[in-house]
């Protein structure tokens, strides 16, 4: 069981503490066989679950290849995750030459996606998003593969029903979460045609301090701005407990593929969240609008009952994120737009 502190104020503490292996992940990967290798590494969650994989592995005291795939946003990004002892591969995965060029890893995490910007080129989201996990299919398909997709795929459904579950059809609104329904469908297909075992990662949505959900509420808390009610409630999970559950789903792959719901047990309120950090900030909390009966909601159990529960309780996590934004701490400055009911990201 992992202890936490009160409170987080250096990146190399967060980051430390985000890819910290707990033991039900160091015990997988001491049985896990073959190497591993991650696609999309240079994204948000990327680098502390590639690192957590290389720690447990550590741990573990086994020796796994692990390598990290991705067009990096900057060397010293790609150096970043080297630095680890993570082999790292620079190129475009959308070159079907530069996939076939990748070594074939027995234990394969695809990461890459496209959601911010998604309307300015929705040929190009529909292209990572569909297209791409055609071609890891493909090429792959003597592995294990998990594939992050998102709780997007599914309709708002009745706050009251505390989500939608992993049997529930998918209804997604909007192109961006159709293409991610298209990936799904890829993968899926891959599985049939190949056996190949799959896990299918619905995530809504990982939280950390400098991104996410309640770093999107707390901003606009600290800035005085009215906070939008629209999209009322909503769940999230702690990014080190995403890590945890991320790399122990790939056990439960199989074919035909599975299907697994991560996110928080909570159905969160964003007025009650809101007004938290309102507390927390000294700050008078003003709203915008009224919360619908519906919300973009998922149900967990299906997880837990396989996984376990998550560690990091939400309200250790906001007052994280308001020590951390008091104390000047970064923010990466990419919003979740969580209050988005339409789809169109």
């Amino acid at each position: 069981m992992h202890t936490y502190p009160e409170k987080i104020t250096q990146e190399e503490q967060l980051e430390e503490i985000l890819s910290r292996p707990g033991d039900k992940v160091t015990e997988m990967v001491a049985r896990l066989d073959g190497d591993i290798i991650f696609l999309g590494i240079g994204g948000k969650i990327g680098p502390s679950l590639a690192l957590m994989a290389k720690r447990a592995c550590e741990k573990a005291g086994v020796n796994k290849r692990i390598v990290g795939v991705s067009l990096f946003e900057s060397a010293a990004n790609q150096k970043k995750v080297a630095d680890h002892g993570i082999e790292t591969i620079h190129g475009n995965l959308l070159d079907m030459d530069f996939i076939k060029s990748l070594p074939a890893l027995k234990n394969v995490f695809f990461l890459a996606g496209m959601k911010f910007g998604s309307l300015e080129d929705l040929s190009l989201t529909w292209a990572v998003n569909s297209f791409l996990p055609a071609l890891v299919a493909e090429h792959f398909n003597q592995s294990r593969i998990v594939a992050f997709s998102t709780g997007c795929v599914y309709p708002l459904v009745p706050v009251e029903t505390g989500g939608s579950l992993e049997t529930d059809l998918p209804a997604p609104v909007g192109e961006y979460a159709q293409s991610c329904l298209g990936r799904e469908r890829m993968f899926e297909y891959g599985s049939s045609k190949y056996k190949t075992p799959v896990s299918l990662i619905r995530l809504n949505y990982s939280v950390e301090l400098r991104y996410g959900v309640l770093v999107d509420i707390a901003l606009k808390v600290m800035n005085d701005q009215p906070v939008d009610l629209a999209m009322g409630y909503f769940n999230v999970m702690w990014q080190g407990d995403v890590n945890d559950f991320v790399l122990r789903s790939v056990e439960h792959a199989s074919s035909p593929a599975r299907v697994l719901n991560i996110t928080g047990p909570e159905t969160l309120s964003v007025r009650e969240v809101a007004t938290e950090f309102g507390k927390l900030f000294g700050k008078k909390v003003t709203f915008a609008g009224n919360e619908a009966g519906t919300a973009l909601l998922s149900n967990s159990t299906l997880a837990y009952k396989l996984l376990g529960s998550p560690g990091v309780p939400v309200s250790l996590v906001i007052r994280w994120i308001s020590q951390w934004m008091l104390g000047g701490g970064k923010l990466l400055g990419k919003p979740t737009h969580f209050e988005v009911r339409n789809g169109k990201y």
